[in-house]
């Protein structure tokens, strides 16, 4: 009988379980804002909306490319403008990881980076503020490319 009881819980946790990799991780709320936050921004470049991607760079940004700096709003969106420009999106993210700091005035996003097939081709990390309005922006970036094996 115990037997028989232990199966049928088995059972049902596995039927009731969510499928592996079905959701991401909520977390608690600031992570929660943090995450929406870096999802709604990649998906500017998705629905090839530049303005709405300017609108998440902190006026102090700096978006690192390669070994170079490009420090302020106008000089990121400028060197991102060629990357909305074309029906499709040249590369794609999302974030894995989110934390946020207790203050809530800090947080990290990190995640992988796709091609337009879906292969990974790099690694992003990025540091929000919160302003005081509320709204999270965006005010250090920095990809990583993956090395091929």
């Amino acid at each position: 009988m115990r037997g028989f009881l232990f199966g049928l819980t088995l059972l049902a946790a596995v039927c009731t379980a969510p499928p592996p990799c079905a959701a991401e991780p909520e977390g608690p709320a600031p992570q929660r804002n943090v995450r929406a936050t870096e999802q709604a921004f990649a998906r500017t470049l998705a629905e090839r909306d530049f303005e709405a991607f300017k609108s998440f760079l902190s006026p102090e940004t700096v978006f690192f490319s390669g070994d170079t700096a490009l420090r302020g709003a106008e000089a990121v969106a400028a060197a991102w403008k060629p990357y909305f420009d074309g029906p499709e999106a040249p590369f794609s993210w999302r974030p894995e990881t989110v934390e946020v700091l207790n203050s809530g005035a800090l947080a990290l996003s990190s995640g992988p980076v796709f091609d337009p097939d879906g292969q990974r081709i790099g690694t992003f990390n990025s540091i929000w503020r919160r302003d005081p309005s509320g709204a999270w922006k965006i005010v250090f970036d920095k990809g990583e490319k993956v090395c091929p094996e």
